[in-house]
């Protein structure tokens, strides 16, 4: 027997009952008429070896024993989208974790995979069944670099894996499955363009195949590119007001509790302005008007400049830069893709193969003007010579007239803070494959990728390079024309072209990974116990891992500016030399089918399988899983399973040294916020008055505690792997029926129906402390803390600066506590033959339905589980993060259309319930407004034109709803988890030749 030509790659559930939600709700059964009609030849299919997803067995009629959704290349084209992952997340068991619009601040604008909401690293992404180049430190594969072209379909797994797959996959498995072979050529294209005439996207490839050596050889080649255009806020008007930040262009002069004015000096000024009171002076930062003269940032008192206009805006009596109108909420990309696979019979039952993958990838975003954000910050001498007369009089009235002052700013005068992020994946693969005897088999291969990343950040504003036109005693007009001068907008926006030049640079950083895999499966059958042959898998592998990170020096406190970094508002970071993990696995698999052809038992049988992983750093460890299935009727399948996994710390948990990122916190009273700014929940509580205690005690001023105000949306964090990190254990348990009636003619002639539970408890959770946690945890808004002790631990991992700003919050990894999912999936499929509209029309209703009924969270060892179910966490800036970004109770997703072998149209439905917002956990006593429920519709169509063109196109988001208020969010709604661009239209053409 040819082993090529006797393997299918199909879904388990397809080949098992009959059934799949192909494209689940976006209605694309043609695989699932191929899988019925194999059914019904059954003695010619009964030769046939099935590769099945979730399986290493290959036998006929294998049973899917968790629950895995089928999508067919053909519904990936109509959902209309240009990024795999955006046509993933629609569906229930998906939680959004990267994609387009979660890769601001140069985090590398990574389309990543979270099932269940269990976090991007917990599941498994494979590519044919084999294990796809990693993109990041923490193991996450980019699907960006995958080229359409050759994705055949997609298989998820949403249940555990580990004992099949390896220890990655805790959550489930989700395999890409490339085009098996191909004669000629095909040609796909697809233009998509917002109502509003923005957020322009094209993907376009050809694929080409031919077999040679009459036929003992294939070739299968594909070329794709891919482009999408950013989207900025000031395109949507929602993002109008958004963001308030206190770093504004204008400037502000910071007090020093340590070298305040007098009180009499700001009084006196104020009132010669007609401003009647009096002032004092830590109370606010002062800010320059255009004419010369001061204002209060706070309380906007003698404020001249737009309210409304030119990126200013008076926010809650504020002045403010609402910095939504200048941030990239869409990613642009651009992506050029190569693949090409072969493989040839050297004999009837030894086959050749080989595969080679290579992705130039690259993603950009805007950031908006660059803050004076983390220390060491840049001070201002009293020599400078662009300080307005008004100002100079502040000065000279403190104790140190002569001392440097602190100011505040944002950079108007240089073009916004932008990143590239540059990939370069290229993975080699060759194997062999064949027959050891009539039942036994093997299949070995051996791979290596590498990823080389280039992070570019544009126009980096240097402290060095601005600290030296600061201190200039012409205020550096020696040095580049005009000099600095960071009094007032007008100001601060002529700076010349040359000054732009000499206080910006592009900070290049560098990050490599590479991956090396070895692998060996033999399969066989041991037995027949009267009900089918008794089959056996074993796989042996090795793997290693390594990463290796150089960030550009400026970015590193090795510049000069510890703790933080030489470039302005951009946390400090530290280099990574050389890392490796390796691991060594033995599994194997086994399943045995006790009963069939009896009444009631129309099919028994049961599986188990065991893997053993050692790994280098954290030594070896077990995952096991066994399963039963029951086929009382044809109709009917009734299928359960338990697994344990077990997940070894990656290298970020292990390694990395402290790392610093952004912390969104957003503005008070809307979102948490500094629980110490005078507007937030936690002040203006029942337990005001101790929180501000605390808050003194931790560096704010005693003077300012009343009208302390942390002026921006975001801080920084420091997160740092630890050896002392052990793996995570997690049992999951899957329990689940699917009908399909019998095929024939009639209303019911077409209808199946699965419904499944999942339960998933993990325990040793591995992940960095939420920095939301901390500073709920620190200041008693979620009980922890009910004495606002200072030694509290929550409070011993935030640092403020002199004057009492929130500077950092530590979010070291640990294993913290345990998570613990379950709820119900469900699928159905309904179809009615339409012979009066063409012989082979059909109508038909596809829905998937996720029912979350529990997500809960224990932070700590013996601490309570806070329940997260129905929740939307805003706050959330890693697209990995536990808890995730939302977990609504539930999530639908339904198709209503007509198809015919020449004629497609339909409209899809995508519905998400209300959420409450994350004050419910985070400060129950003071909870914000939750998320309404969300929900949108598609239409879409395509026509074969001939046997050769195919027009498809739509409509996403058809009735234009808009983005949703999300109170924990600095920007007020979360454009990865909603849709920013509005209505959009795509049209496309498929050519084969």
């Amino acid at each position: 027997m040819r082993l090529r030509g006797t393997r299918l790659a199909v879904s388990a559930s397809l080949l098992s009952v009959g059934f799949a939600l192909a494209a689940p709700a976006l209605a694309q059964d043609a695989a699932q008429n191929v899988a019925q009609d194999e059914a019904a030849d059954a003695p010619a299919a009964a030769d046939k070896e099935i590769i099945v997803t979730g399986s290493l067995i290959q036998r006929p009629n294998n049973t899917a024993v968790s629950p895995i959704v089928s999508i067919s290349d053909a519904a990936i084209r109509q959902a209309g989208k240009t990024s795999l992952v955006d046509s993933l997340n629609q569906l229930p068991g998906f939680t959004v974790g990267g994609n387009e619009a979660t890769g601001g601040q140069g985090t590398g604008a990574r389309a990543s995979i979270n099932l269940h909401g269990l976090g991007t690293n917990r599941n498994l992404v494979l590519l044919d069944g084999r294990r796809l180049p990693v993109s990041d430190i923490r193991g996450n594969v980019d699907i960006n670099i995958l080229p359409d072209a050759i994705i055949g379909g997609v298989d998820a797994i949403t249940g555990g894996a580990s004992a099949v797959y390896g220890s990655d996959a805790m959550s489930g498995v989700v395999n890409f499955k490339s085009i098996r072979s191909l004669e000629g050529v095909t040609v796909d294209l697809q233009n998509t363009l917002s109502s509003r005439g923005d957020a322009f996207k094209f993907k376009g490839s050809i694929a080409g195949g031919t077999s040679f050596a009459q036929d003992r050889g294939h070739i299968v080649a594909a070329f794709a590119y891919a482009k999408q255009n950013p989207l900025n806020g000031s395109r949507r008007s929602f993002f109008f007001d958004k963001t308030p930040s206190g770093f504004i262009g204008t400037g502000t002069y910071v007090p020093s509790a340590a070298n305040a004015p007098s009180a009499a000096a700001v009084t006196a000024l104020f009132n010669s302005y007609g401003v009647a009171g009096a002032r004092n002076p830590l109370g606010s930062n002062l800010g320059f008007n255009k004419d010369g003269t001061l204002f209060t940032q706070t309380g906007a008192l003698n404020y001249k400049g737009p309210n409304g206009t030119g990126g200013y805006a008076v926010v809650g009596g504020n002045v403010r830069m609402p910095v939504g109108q200048q941030i990239d909420y869409i990613n642009g990309l651009e992506r050029k893709s190569a693949f090409v696979k072969a493989d040839y019979d050297i004999t009837p039952s030894l086959n050749l193969y080989g595969q080679f993958m290579y992705v130039d990838l690259t993603t950009s975003t805007e950031s908006g003007g660059s803050l004076t954000q983390f220390p060491r910050l840049t001070t201002i001498p009293v020599t400078n010579p662009f300080i307005p007369a008004d100002l100079r009089t502040i000065l000279a009235s403190r104790p140190n007239p002569n001392a440097n002052f602190n100011w505040s700013s944002r950079y108007v005068g240089v073009p916004y803070k932008g990143w590239n992020e540059s990939y370069k994946v290229q993975q080699y693969l060759g194997g062999l494959k064949g027959d050891i005897t009539d039942s036994w088999s093997f299949d070995g291969f051996v791979a290596y990728d590498k990823s080389d990343h280039d992070s570019v950040m544009h126009d980096a504003v240097l402290k060095s390079q601005v600290q030296n036109l600061l201190s200039a005693p012409d205020g550096g007009a020696s040095i580049c024309a005009g000099g600095f001068n960071p009094f007032g907008d007008a100001n601060a926006r002529s700076l010349s072209a040359a000054c732009q030049a000499y206080i910006t640079k592009n900070a290049v950083s560098k990050e490599r990974l590479s991956q090396t895999q070895a692998q060996l499966q033999i399969n066989g059958k041991l037995f027949d116990l009267g009900a089918g042959p008794a089959q056996v898998a074993v796989v042996g592998n090795w793997r290693r891992n390594t990463y290796e990170y150089a960030p550009d020096v400026d970015v590193t406190p090795a510049s000069g500016f510890a703790p933080g970094a030489n470039v302005e508002g951009f946390a400090a970071q530290l280099p990574v030399s050389r890392k490796a993990i390796s691991v060594k696995e033995l599994a194997g698999q086994i399943d045995i089918p006790l009963i069939s052809g009896k009444p009631f038992i129309e099919e028994f049988g049961v599986g188990a399988a065991a893997r053993v992983s050692d790994y280098s750093v954290t030594g070896s460890v077990v995952s096991y899983e066994a399963d039963m299935r029951w086929r009382p009727t044809e109709t009917v399948l009734f299928r359960g399973s338990y697994q344990r996994a077990v997940r070894a710390p990656n290298i970020a948990e292990l390694f990395s040294p402290p790392q610093n990122a952004q912390l969104a916190l957003g503005t008070p009273p809307a979102s948490l916020g500094d629980p110490c700014d005078v507007r937030s929940l936690a002040r203006t509580g029942a337990n005001g008055a101790q929180v501000a205690a605390l808050c003194v005690a931790q560096g704010v001023p005693q003077a300012q505690i009343s009208s302390y105000q942390f002026q921006t949306t975001a801080t920084g964090s420091t997160t740092a792997g630890s050896l002392a990190v052990t793996p995570e254990k997690a049992d999951t348990f899957n329990l689940g029926f699917v009908f399909n009636a019998p095929r024939g003619g009639g209303v019911f002639g077409d209808f199946s129906l699965s419904v499944d539970y999942y339960n998933i408890s993990i325990k040793n959770v591995i992940s960095a402390v939420p920095g939301g946690t901390v500073l709920s945890g620190c200041y008693n808004l979620n009980g922890s803390n009910p004495t606002y002790s200072l030694s509290d631990a929550n409070c011993a991992l935030i640092t403020r600066d002199v004057n009492g700003q929130l500077l950092n919050v530590n979010t070291p990894f640990k294993n913290l506590g345990a998570l613990k999912t379950d709820g119900i999936e469900v699928q159905v499929h309904w179809g009615v033959p339409t012979p009066f509209l063409a012989d082979s029309g059909k109508i038909y209703v596809d829905s998937a339905i996720g029912y979350l009924n529990n997500y809960k969270v224990q932070l700590l060892p013996g601490a309570a589980f806070l329940d997260y179910t129905g929740i939307s966490n805003g706050s959330v800036f890693d697209a990995g993060s536990v808890p995730p970004r939302a977990t609504p109770k539930w999530k639908a997703l339904t198709t209503l259309g007509y198809r015919s072998d020449v004629l497609s149209f339909g409209l899809r439905w995508k519905y998400q319930n209300a959420l409450d917002d994350v004050s419910r956990i985070n400060s129950p006593n003071n909870v914000a407004l939750g998320v309404p429920s969300y929900q949108t519709w598609d239409l879409f169509g395509s026509v074969k034109v001939n046997e050769r063109f195919e027009l498809r196109g739509g409509v996403n988001n058809l009735t234009d709803r808009g983005l949703p208020f999300v109170a924990s969010n600095q920007t007020l709604t979360d454009t990865a988890q909603y849709d920013v661009i509005g209505r959009s239209f795509y049209v496309g053409i498929r050519a084969t030749f």
